[in-house]
């Protein structure tokens, strides 16, 4: 069953709307809270509003106000307003104020648009260029069509695509103008989906627009409840030329992704209207005169469209003395005409882009655009370094080198938000606060939390809390419970931190414990204790059974005080006395010594005696206490009179005192006392009692029980992905009592808090622990735990990190074998871990053994191995395991053992597919051919040409064992022919022919001359070259020059035949020709002249003036509109019209059922440009019939005809009926 979606609480009642205002007038936006005085917070372009002259921020209960004065078109942007997680967004439009009316000529005012806050210039994958300026803005070209939108007859726009994935409508590719703006449409069904879908817009690979939006870019989002489609807008205002390229959309919904790719195309402005020649000549002075100042060209140089190349009557004279280009270089821009005037430069435009490039060369760089940009060049490259790239640099870059050019694009991202401060593990106690804290490199960047993979959300609850401050994000759990355990993870996009979370139940402390008594009869016992929390109530029990109040036994509750009183003591209350506090793994016990005094009839003098036994205790009994506490031993004595009381332990005598070990004498008690009782107060206690009568003496065994000693600092066995083994030994001393567990913590290096491994006592000296983090430093510790508690911990062990070995590698096979050799080659595993791969192990045996031998000391770092020194035959198994810092991984074997022999290999020649046509080169270049074979053993290799052996001094040949090279560093025309290459093995060959042509410039044409002069024609033979270069004539150039200038002009460029005709020659002129020959190569070096010139004649020339044939423009009658078939009511004038056309003028007759009414004066008949009208006057139900029409011309004749029907009228009579 899908997971529910939660609806979002919403903390506003009433929320702002987007509002228009004119500029220069204040705008009031309100907003209603549903709690009152919640804090709320005004923003504009996610920047805070602070109060202000321009700002009036108002608070009253649950109204808020945000109140803006003197609006400016800089103040359009988007507005939000956020209370509590709650933020709703507003825009606010200004609208131009209407502009006095001016003259025609002006340009139209622009169109209010929303103008937030200009978008940066990091929108551009190019470098920003200034965009061209236009009168007014375009109309909205979109791309991709509104939901509203319709067509020109108003029928709706056809949407239908293929549905794939998500979108049901995408974004289409668009055009749009410098300054225009364009809308792009995605589409999104969200009636399959469980979540809202979350749509990106990026430019190019990397860059989100979310970020972008502003002034030239908007981002929209309209739901439509009745269909449950979201339409999302990217919305680009003012395009500019850098504002073209690629970009992409992407929407997700949990587990569910789709994107789609589109462009934009930016076209220039159009171009203003024809240039006005006089316009570019101004002159530079400003005192009004028609003649005054200097001719200004610039104007006229801006405009390419005035003089191009072609129609330059002149070109700059490039052998100009070097001393007029150090004239311009330190004139200043006004005197460049007046110059080039002096100096006869006609070309202005030519003479200021050589100088404009001289300029270049000398300008300098500054010192700062020197060290971020690094110019290197080093033989034939060329090397661009960019210093601290950043995001401007994120642009299209072109290396220029005379007329070519490439262009490559950088694309910079972001830098990655890293985590400077890691999360820390903790452990709570259950209903504590809970706070995980992480740094991050950047402020305000997002985080994403998650616990044990699943991501953590703001629910109704409000369990979970994310705080920010600057770098710092806080994951806040107020009153954590034991569902709380677990791993917690914070992500940025450049990282991510883990922290285990545990929560304890809470450890009640025991301030005062209850002690064991030993009351006489009649007396009162009194077992007290103190905990910690006064909150826990508890259940006292004696010798296993619970306790009950009577009217003797009484059982106090009192803050953390518990109290159990018994009156009037008897033999039977004697026992273990046990508090139990509930829901605590843990009791308090003692023990309750009834004393029963038994007197007896003595002499008056009696001999002192000991009753230890009336305790319960013989002279031999241990009394055991445990370390801290307080032994106190109330020993009864008889005597008369009174015996004095000695007690010693070992040599020494304990006296009466207030020190730490300290004895007492009263009436009938001697009481031994020990204060917070140690390791040194265990021995052999004596007493001894003496009076007049005798003495007695008896023997105390004192054992202090403590806890044990720190275990030794443990060691580290082994290591795993996310576990590691972890050994230590037992502790010196026990403490007294045997050694039931131990408890292990460990935490990472570089935090200060130990996290608890197990919380009962583990009874081995080998742990595994596990859910560790691959990668992350981690040390151990242990405690040891007899029955007496928990001792101090141990030293700290050596640092150490999970990691796992890797996986094993991939694709291990045979490269190539021969009769003593082997090569190997895989691929890296495909799992690494965080542990740094440290190479490759390759090991091999031979077939029927378990002995692994390593093909090479110690590891190779490279996929690939070549073993050598094996012996011819062996059958042998090879594998290859990959190490890390936890080892070696498992093994990739060969699927079956192989054997070390040579297998023999067809020899083949691998010819270049453009070797497999003629290569054809010309004189003077380098020819280097590669061509690879294949053969085992080593073939071997032969050239000739035309059937003779290669000479070193011909051709330079190089051979290896794949492939042999085929060397001329400056070809010649012998080296033209057909190259044979053999490789052979044995009896086996392959064998290829290579064609190599080195062609060269033809020779010049022969025997050109003038064959014929007629008009202004001349007819030219001339014959083929000798030589042709060693490849085909392509063509002929002809060139005619007059023997007065001298200057040569071509008539024909590539002309294929052997003759020709000069046309449009000028009469009155003597001409003289020549002639090149072309082949693939070029022109040949000398052309063929003509030996003698053409005269072109003057000749009379008599005007003949042209005759023309008159044309007929008769035409035969037809009807262009047809007679209409009517139905009218009888006794209404009625007509019948229609229109004919013919030349000449055609002659009409009208007929009803084909007789002639043209005279009957019933019928009026009208004629009017060719439009035909028949008038019936009063029809009667007779007049209905056929009525024909005929038109008649001498080129021919039309008829067209209708049908008339007359209704009789209906009478009143036969309507009331």
């Amino acid at each position: 069953m899908p997971e529910p979606v939660k609806k979002t609480v919403s903390a506003f009642a009433k929320k702002p709307k987007p509002q228009e205002a004119a500029e220069g007038s204040s705008v009031v936006f309100e907003a209603e809270t549903e709690k009152t005085d919640a804090k709320v917070k005004w923003q504009c372009n996610a920047k805070d509003i602070v109060a202000s002259d321009k700002y009036l921020i108002t608070a009253n209960g649950k109204k808020h106000s945000l109140t803006i004065k003197e609006i400016t078109k800089d103040d359009a942007s988007v507005y939000a307003v956020i209370a509590g997680s709650s933020k709703v967004k507003f825009e606010l439009k200004v609208v131009t104020k209407p502009a006095p009316e001016k003259p025609p000529i002006e340009a139209p005012a622009e169109t209010p648009t929303e103008t937030p806050a200009e978008i940066p210039a990091e929108l551009s994958a190019e470098p920003e260029s200034t965009a061209v300026p236009v009168d007014g803005p375009p109309k909205d070209e979109t791309a991709a069509t509104a939901p509203d939108a319709a067509t020109e007859d108003g029928q709706a726009p056809d949407t239908r695509q293929d549905l794939i994935g998500l979108f049901t409508e995408k974004p289409q590719s668009g055009e749009v103008t410098v300054g225009g703006n364009i809308t792009f449409v995605a589409k999104v069904n969200a009636t399959s989906l469980l979540k809202k879908p979350t749509i990106k817009w990026f430019k190019g690979k990397w860059m989100d627009l979310a970020s972008k939006s502003g002034k030239h870019l908007q981002l929209k989002e309209i739901y439509d409840r009745n269909t449950k489609i979201y339409t999302f807008e990217m919305q680009i205002i003012a395009a500019k030329p850098n504002y073209a390229g690629g970009y992409r959309c992407e929407v997700s919904s949990r587990d569910k992704f789709d994107s789609c790719n589109f462009e934009l195309t930016v076209h220039e402005a159009s171009a203003s209207e024809g240039l006005d020649i006089r316009a570019a000549f101004r002159r530079t002075s400003g005192d009004g005169k028609e003649d005054s100042g200097e001719l200004d060209f610039s104007a006229l140089l801006k405009k390419s469209s005035f003089l191009k190349p072609s129609n330059r009557a002149a070109q700059v004279n490039t052998e100009a003395d070097a001393d007029i280009w150090e004239i311009l270089k330190d004139a200043p821009p006004s005197e460049y005409e007046r110059i080039a005037f002096q100096y006869g430069v006609t070309d202005l435009r030519g003479m200021l882009k050589r100088l404009k490039k001289m300029k270049k060369k000398d300008e300098k760089k500054s010192e700062a655009f020197l060290k971020r940009y690094i110019f290197e060049s080093v033989g034939n490259m060329r090397y661009l370094t960019i210093n601290h790239c950043s995001l401007a640099d994120d642009a299209a870059y072109s290396c220029v080198v005379g007329e070519e050019k490439c262009t490559t694009e950088l694309f910079v991202k972001e830098p990655p938000v890293t985590i400077v401060k890691n999360l820390e593990d903790q452990m709570v106690m259950k209903g504590e606060r809970v706070e995980l804290e992480c740094v991050v490199s950047e402020e305000g960047a997002n985080v994403k939390w998650e616990k044990d993979g699943v991501e953590l959300t703001r629910d109704e609850s409000f369990k979970y809390r994310f705080k920010k401050d600057g770098c710092k994000h806080i994951l806040i759990i107020n009153e954590a419970t034991k569902e709380d355990c677990g791993l917690y993870k914070v992500k940025t996009n450049g990282g991510e931190s883990v922290a285990e979370l545990i929560v304890q139940e809470k450890e009640l402390e025991v301030y005062q414990s209850i002690a064991d008594l030993t009351v006489k009869a009649k007396d009162q016992a009194v077992f007290k204790c103190e905990v910690s929390d006064e909150n826990v109530k508890g259940t006292w029990l004696k010798n296993g059974v619970e306790v009950k109040a009577d009217a003797r036994i009484n059982i106090f509750h009192i803050g953390r005080i518990h109290k159990l009183t018994i009156d009037d003591v008897k033999p039977e209350d004697e026992g273990d006395y046990t508090f139990v506090p509930d829901g605590l793994a843990f009791n308090l016990s003692a023990k309750l010594n009834f004393l029963e005094v038994k007197i007896d009839y003595v002499p008056r003098q009696d001999p002192p005696k000991i009753h230890l036994d009336t305790m319960g205790r013989t002279s031999e009994s241990t009394i055991i206490v445990v370390a801290g506490n307080k032994l106190r031993l109330d020993v009864p004595i008889t005597g008369d009179p009174a015996p004095t009381v000695i007690w010693t332990k070992g040599e020494k005598v304990l006296t009466e005192g207030d020190g730490r070990v300290h004895v007492e004498t009263t009436k009938g008690h001697c009481i031994f006392t020990i204060e917070g009782a140690e390791r040194q107060d265990e021995g052999i206690y004596s007493v001894v009692v003496r009076n007049e009568a005798g003495e007695d003496t008896a023997d105390v065994h004192v054992k202090v029980v403590d806890v044990p000693d720190p275990p030794q600092a443990p060691r580290i066995l082994s290591v795993g992905e996310d576990s590691c083994v972890v050994q230590w030994d037992p502790p010196v001393f026990d403490g007294g009592q045997p050694v039931i567990g131990y408890v292990l913590e460990r935490k990472k290096t570089k935090s200060y808090r130990w996290m608890r491994l197990n919380f009962d006592p583990y009874p081995d000296t080998t742990y595994e622990a596990k859910r560790m983090i691959e990668g992350m430093m981690y040390e151990m510790r242990v405690y040891a735990v007899n029955s007496i508690g928990m001792s101090r911990h141990s030293p700290a062990s050596q640092p150490f990190v999970p990691v796992a070995p890797t996986s094993e590698p991939v694709g291990l096979s045979v490269d190539d074998i021969t009769d003593t050799t082997i090569a190997l080659k895989w691929r890296p595993p495909e799992r690494i871990g965080a542990a740094e791969l440290e190479g490759y192990r390759v090991e091999y045996c031979k077939e029927g053994t378990d002995e692994w031998i390593p093909a090479c000391e110690g590891l190779t770092d490279k996929t690939s191995l070549m073993v050598r020194g094996l012996n011819t035959g062996d059958k042998l198994q090879f594998r290859v395991r990959a190490y890390n810092m936890a080892g070696p991984s498992a093994a990739a074997t060969l699927a079956q053992p192989v054997t070390i022999r040579e297998i023999m290999q067809r020899p083949k020649i691998w010819l270049p597919r453009n070797l497999r046509q003629t290569l054809i080169k010309k004189v003077g270049e380098c020819v280097n051919l590669v061509i690879p074979f294949q053969g085992k053993p080593r073939p071997v290799v032969t050239w000739t040409k035309d059937g003779e052996p290669l000479t070193s001094a011909l051709v330079n040949i190089r051979n290896s064992e794949t492939d042999t090279i085929f060397f001329i560093r400056k070809t010649e025309r012998i080296h033209s022919g057909k190259y044979q290459l053999q490789v052979q093995i044995e009896n086996v060959e392959d064998k290829t022919t290579i064609n190599l042509q080195i062609v060269d410039l033809p020779g010049a044409p022969e025997a050109l001359k003038i064959v014929d002069v007629w008009g202004f024609n001349v007819a030219l033979e001339w014959k083929p070259p000798k030589d042709n270069g060693n490849c085909e004539i392509t063509g002929y150039t002809i060139q005619k020059a007059d023997k007065k200038t001298m200057e040569w002009f071509t008539i024909y460029e590539q002309y294929r035949r052997t003759h020709c005709a000069a046309s449009d020659l000028i009469m009155g002129n003597e001409y003289i020709f020549r002639v090149y020959a072309a082949n693939l190569v070029g022109l040949s070096p000398e052309p063929c002249n003509t030996k003698d010139s053409a005269y072109i004649q003057k000749t009379a020339i008599e005007y003949k003036p042209p005759s023309y044939k008159d044309h007929d423009f008769s035409e035969a009658p037809k009807f262009t509109r047809p007679l209409v078939n009517r139905s009218v009511i009888a006794g209404y004038n009625t007509t019948l019209s229609c229109a004919v056309r013919g030349i000449p003028k055609p002659k009409v007759t009208w007929f009803k059922n084909k007789m002639d009414i043209s005279h009957e004066a019933k019928y009026r008949m009208l004629s009017k440009q060719g439009v035909l009208t028949l008038e019936i006057r009063k029809p009667c139900t007779f007049d209905g019939g056929v009525y024909t029409c005929k038109a008649v011309n001498a080129s021919g004749e039309d008829v067209v005809e209708c049908k008339l029907e007359v209704r009789a009228q209906i009478t009143k009579e036969e309507t009331k009926k």
